[in-house]
């Protein structure tokens, strides 16, 4: 594998910026560097300051890092990691290079640019450099044209994906002349690292995911025109209906911007004369036109789509593809895409969309036909085999299923079938996959995955040692116990795995019991537990709010406290179990997720870490735990000393309802432990959280139960009056003033002295009385129906 321990960006534009803000979020030191400005500023004169001043000589690769610092979503992980990017020039700094372990260029998409950046780096570059290019589309083979030999034995292409942060693709792309170890060594750091997920991709225009997706986006433009839809009805069809993300078409093309979109449609255009569907990277005329205009999308603030705000608030329009003027979105209806919201499952919804016999199924029909048999003839033009070609588009793209997953989800047989029918050919690798396939591009047997390669046979589908698959585990028979919301499972080693199973995870009674049977069995034998899953979205968003509505609509009090009574004991005993508990948390971390992820021993998340103490928003508390583990984080973490820093440092947390907005923020904020860990790969983040069970399991050594010193009355008047206060000017509610009010007799320990030490058992009785005092309260009802009709908080 090989070592970046230090790297240079070439180029501090946004895609510059971003991939340095990635770097630095990884640990990386990274010098940025972008020209010499060719004159002051008129501000750097006011300043006093010539052209020989660092910070004008340094004013764009300067700018590069502020507009990633001010970048939503962020670019960094924590705003600190901008002090790891040094700012330079080429004129000064170029030295620099000799330094580092990797560099990347990412100037303009010129060839004549990228090869003068080139012959710079090889007069500074160090022997046994890494050096890459970020081109979306300039050939290899020109790049490496005028480089040294051993330059060109260690350059490659390197093609990120923006938001570089958030997207998991990088393609690499090799020269002829490329070391193939060196780029396989670059791919293991970079996935382990970078936590990027690596396709390789051949040197033919927009390689791999830019290819099949230019191309899925004309041919949906193309049957937009021939069956007179709308922007929004495209939308509405070719969104998560179909596998495909929120912003489907449109609002991607905004996000993307059409003036690149031209230009990745021209690559292709341009450089693949024998392609059969040359055609229809033809670039429409309406599109043309919105370009003329300035339209161009998210970043001039309307393209496809526009923000209008009036006096009846913000409205988003569409545009009207033959005027080219802005309009109100209609209502779109269509009687499959009804019907799909009720089907959990990708596969099977595909397969009920493209199947229904209204204008939305067949139009997704066509366009999902024209785009697989595109992918098919495309190997192995532009990758070697499907399995790439699926994880540039799952990955770049956020498809649900990548095309050769999807024709296994519609039936290879079923859409040749209807190909056939229709009079179009079937590519020959799907006759290939009929002959000789069995019919299916992907095979799994007992958890191993093979693919129909094109040599005619299954052949094991690659992947990290590192990613451990919980329904690949499942199927190698390890499902040690199991129930309708989690599954227990071997994951191996001694190590057994708490899965949860729900709608977004939310808990609920079945999984409180799985977890004090799961510790019953870990604590007789194992080595310990991780409670982790391999959900898209959420590790868990919360507890299940509409069974704790329907016991307040019944005034099953009993029933309520029994809940509370048995989440707070599971918690308790993952604390205080005999063996080893790791959580590894991802995504979506709220409410009771958060606080199952609290009470583990330690933890190891993700990078993308969205966890917060959010039950204010449904007119509760925090009371599986998570108000007292709070209180003692900010015992550990308030600077000043007492029994008021803690419950101030938890009122603030959860009265205003924190989330993070990444690991590092979740541990800034105290969710997180300064020893908890972060995984930047998400696909290593169960094998990381089975290490840690394990390094802890060799002498490990049961935690002990704490007490706390809390300012009682006093304390609580202190809270009683802040809240008041922020009622008396506006930032909260009338309720929400009641709400922290009581809350603030949990903070500060009920009736207690501050001389007296307040057991965890105490704050959980008090958390228990807050919480059905509050579910008597209609208005923590209407919070709940808010919540479970429209998915969003009522501030009422």
């Amino acid at each position: 594998m090989e070592t970046i321990r230090k790297a240079a960006v070439l180029g501090a534009g946004v895609m510059g910026s971003g991939i340095a803000a990635h770097l630095a979020g990884a640990g990386i030191p990274v010098h940025l560097f972008d020209i010499v400005p060719k004159e002051p500023t008129e501000a750097e004169k006011a300043r006093g300051w010539d052209l020989s001043h660092p910070k004008v000589r340094n004013r764009f690769a300067i700018a590069g890092v502020e507009t990633a610092l001010a970048a939503r979503p962020a670019a960094f992980y924590d705003k600190r990691d901008a002090a790891r990017i040094t700012c330079c020039n080429y004129e000064d700094d170029s030295a620099l290079l000799a330094d580092c372990d990797w560099i990347v260029e990412v100037v303009a998409e010129s060839l004549p640019i990228k090869r003068k950046v080139f012959a710079n780096v090889a007069k500074h570059r160090k022997p046994g450099s890494i050096v890459t290019s970020n081109t979306s589309g300039i050939s290899v083979r020109d790049l490496v044209s005028d480089m040294p030999d051993e330059m060109r034995r260690r350059f490659f292409v390197t093609h990120f994906f923006n938001p570089v942060r958030y997207m998991k693709l990088l393609e690499l792309v090799p020269a002829a002349e490329t070391d193939r170890d060196a780029m396989l060594g670059f791919a293991e750091w970079s996935e382990r690292a970078l936590g990027k997920g690596i396709v390789y991709a051949k040197d033919t225009p927009n390689f791999c995911a830019n290819r099949i997706g230019a191309y899925g986006l004309m041919a949906t433009l193309r049957a937009m025109r021939e069956m007179g839809l709308s922007v929004e009805a495209v939308d509405k069809i070719l969104g998560p209906a179909t596998g495909r993300p929120k912003s489907a078409v449109f609002r991607t093309l905004d996000m993307v911007g059409l003036d690149t979109f031209e230009h990745v449609a021209a690559n292709v255009y341009d450089g693949c004369p024998g392609d059969e569907e040359r055609e229809i990277f033809r670039f429409p005329e309406f599109m043309k036109r919105m370009i003329g205009k300035g339209l161009l999308g998210e970043k001039v603030k309307q393209g496809f789509y526009k923000v209008s705000r009036g006096a009846g608030g913000k409205e988003i329009l569409v545009i009207d593809t033959e005027t080219l003027e802005y309009r109100s979105q209609a209502k779109i209806r269509y009687p499959s895409l009804g019907m799909a919201k009720g089907i959990d499952d990708v596969s099977e919804r595909l397969r009920a969309v493209v199947g229904a016999d209204d204008d939305a199924g067949r139009f997704a029909w066509r366009v999902l036909a024209d785009t697989l048999v595109y992918a098919a003839d495309r190997i192995p033009e532009i990758a070697d085999d499907v399995v790439n070609v699926d994880r540039a588009m799952r990955w770049g793209y956020a498809w649900d299923l990548g095309p050769f997953e999807a024709w296994d989800a519609v039936g290879v047989r079923a859409v040749v079938d209807r190909l056939e029918k229709e009079g179009r050919k079937a590519p020959a690798l799907a006759a290939e996959c009929l002959r000789k396939g069995e019919g299916r591009f992907y095979r799994s047997e007992r958890g191993a995955r093979s693919y129909f390669d094109i040599g005619g046979s299954h052949r094991p589908a690659p992947g990290s040692p590192r990613h451990i698959v919980i329904a690949d585990v499942k199927a190698r028979d390890r499902v040690i116990d199991r129930n309708d919301s989690a599954t227990l499972v071997d994951i191996g080693d001694g190590v057994a795995l708490l899965e949860f199973h729900t709608k977004m995870n939310a808990i609920d009674g079945d999984i409180v019991a799985m977890v004090n049977g799961a510790l019953d069995r870990v604590e007789k034998g194992m080595a310990g537990l991780v409670i982790g899953n391999d959900a898209v979205q959420a590790f868990s968003a919360g507890a299940n709010i509409f069974m704790i509505a329907m016991a307040i609509s019944n005034k099953q009090w009993d029933v309520i406290g029994q809940m509370v009574e048995g989440f707070q004991n599971a918690n308790m005993r993952m604390r205080y179990a005999a063996k080893p508990v790791v959580a590894a948390p991802f995504g979506l971390v709220l409410g009771g997720g958060a606080e199952v992820t609290m009470h583990a021993q330690a933890v190891q998340a993700h990078a993308e870490l969205y966890m917060g103490l959010v039950e204010f928003g449904v007119g509760f508390i925090p009371a599986g735990g998570g108000s007292k583990e709070m209180l003692f984080r900010g015992l550990e973490t308030a600077p000043a000393k007492g029994p008021f820093p803690p419950v101030q440092y938890a009122f603030e947390a959860i009265g205003f309802a924190k989330v993070s907005t990444s690991g590092a923020e979740a541990r800034e904020i105290g969710f997180l432990r300064p020893t908890d860990g972060i995984t930047i790969n998400r696909d290593h983040l169960i094998h990381d959280a089975k290490d840690r069970v394990l390094a802890m399991a060799r002498d490990f050594k049961p935690l002990q139960e704490r007490t706390i010193s809390l300012p009682g009355k006093g304390g609580r008047l202190a809270l009683e009056y802040a809240a008041d206060n922020f009622r008396r000017s506006g930032q909260i509610t009338e309720y929400e003033c009641l709400m922290a009010r009581r809350f603030a007799r949990v903070l500060t320990g009920g009736d207690t002295h501050p001389s007296e030490e307040v057991t965890e058992r105490r704050i959980l009785e008090l958390e228990k009385e807050c919480f059905l005092s509050l579910c008597g309260e209609p208005k923590t009802m209407e919070r709940i129906q808010a919540m479970l009709t429209t998915g969003k908080p009522l501030r009422n």
